[in-house]
């Protein structure tokens, strides 16, 4: 079947998509956008989280037909500009920074994540970014580095 959807803003038809193919594969193997990652594909781990009509969902657990003519965000739409020119988004320049990027694998779910949260509250405490990203498992980081990532992000952006 064909998929009509937009992407980090451009509109796409991907053709050959099976019935029960997820949102996560269409993503990484059919459109070359390999950032969403592939870990538990059964929505523990918060890897593949992108934003669905700009609600964070696990893309694992989403059927590709589900997002039929619907709106994408994944963490490689966060970052601002043309391609060549991007600027990455403060959540995207903060974990790197911040030094809260190890392996990479838990991160783009972490990002995509913690970028919601600062949409919702610029100003989140420690106890609400916990919350927030509990859904997200990293097994490198003892996530110390995440929360000075969040904490970081926030302080850019209430600066911009």
């Amino acid at each position: 079947m064909r998929v009509n959807l937009t992407v980090n803003g451009a509109a796409h038809a991907v053709d050959d998509v099976w019935e029960g193919e997820s949102l996560l594969y269409t993503l990484r193997e059919r459109m070359g956008l390999p950032g969403s990652k592939n870990a538990c594909e059964q929505g523990e781990c918060g890897s593949c989280t992108v934003y669905l009509d700009g609600v964070p969902v696990c893309a694992c657990l989403v059927a590709a037909g589900q997002a039929e003519g619907r709106d994408v965000r994944t963490v490689e739409g966060l970052a601002e500009g043309t391609p060549g020119d991007e600027r990455l988004d403060p959540v995207q320049e903060a974990f790197a920074e911040a030094g809260a990027v190890q392996c990479g694998f838990c991160t783009p779910g972490l990002i995509v994540q913690s970028h919601d949260l600062l949409e919702r509250n610029p100003a989140p405490t420690d106890a609400e970014i916990r919350e927030a990203l509990a859904g997200n498992l990293c097994r490198c980081t003892g996530y110390e580095k995440i929360l000075d990532a969040v904490r970081l992000a926030a302080e850019r952006k209430a600066t911009r």
